[in-house]
């Protein structure tokens, strides 16, 4: 599929990979429905892909809630005429250890809490099993014989100390990666995830300098992945129409 012919939803799309995805999408002619909770972010979106050939418009949508996901989806098939494309990029991170114990007394003072794991799981897995199936009832129901759902993971998906909730989250979404392709390819709906790992974000600049070049030393390539390099597993996913259900780590070669 060339970029030019895309019609997608970018979930997560009001800032960091997901604005980048939109505004790439967009630069090279496709039709974008920007997806968030946020409704600045979604303006900030549209506001910078005013100049591009594309066109973005928006959408508030919580991923997490079954009614909204398929109001966003009904909205981006009128908008577009064709929704064929689907990157689900929404996430969030509420990390902490699974318990938490005083050093000086050995006793357990703190625990992940129910709310802290459930709040991830709602976003970063349920999210894309909602948007992924709405996605693929519209491209059956509407005779879309080719449409790609592409995953956003992470390195994480190995296991994070710290990270209990992102991690079972973000292998769960390789693992529905595998088995989405396999259950939707006689339908014309291809699969595709990407890991990123360490990626030049607002998150990481936010860190203190000194802390993300600790982090870097486990990176092979001795720096952090930009949103274009995330980008280019996402054009590839797209346009190669012999990909289907499989994973693709953009980490610098990172392992955790």
């Amino acid at each position: 599929m060339k970029l030019s012919d895309v019609n997608a939803i970018v979930t997560g799309g009001g800032s960091g990979m997901g604005r980048a995805f939109c505004l790439n999408l967009a630069a090279a002619g496709a039709h974008v429905v920007v997806a968030d909770v946020n409704d600045d972010g979604i303006a900030g979106t549209i506001a910078e892909s005013q100049d591009l050939p594309g066109t973005v418009v928006g959408f508030e949508a919580n991923v997490a809630d079954e009614d909204a996901v398929k109001a966003m989806v009904a909205f981006a098939q009128e908008q577009t005429g064709g929704l064929n494309v689907l990157v689900n990029n929404a996430g969030i991170f509420r990390d902490g250890l699974l318990v938490k114990v005083d050093r000086e007394t050995g006793k357990v003072r703190g625990e992940m809490s129910l709310k802290q794991w459930q709040t991830v799981l709602d976003v970063d897995l349920t999210g894309p099993f909602l948007c992924t199936r709405e996605f693929a009832k519209n491209a059956i129901d509407n005779g879309i014989k080719d449409s790609v759902v592409v995953n956003i993971s992470s390195v994480a998906r190995h296991g994070n100390p710290g990270q209990s909730n992102y991690s079972a989250a973000k292998a769960g979404l390789v693992a529905d990666t595998k088995l989405w392709g396999t259950e939707l390819a006689r339908y014309g709906v291809r699969t595709g995830a990407i890991a990123p790992g360490f990626i030049q974000t607002p998150i990481l600049d936010g860190m203190r300098p000194e802390v993300l070049q600790g982090m870097l030393k486990a990176v092979p390539l001795r720096r952090t992945g930009s949103v274009d390099e995330v980008f280019s597993g996402v054009r590839f996913i797209i346009e190669c129409g012999y990909f289907t259900g499989r994973c693709i780590d953009i980490d610098g070669g990172l392992v955790l």
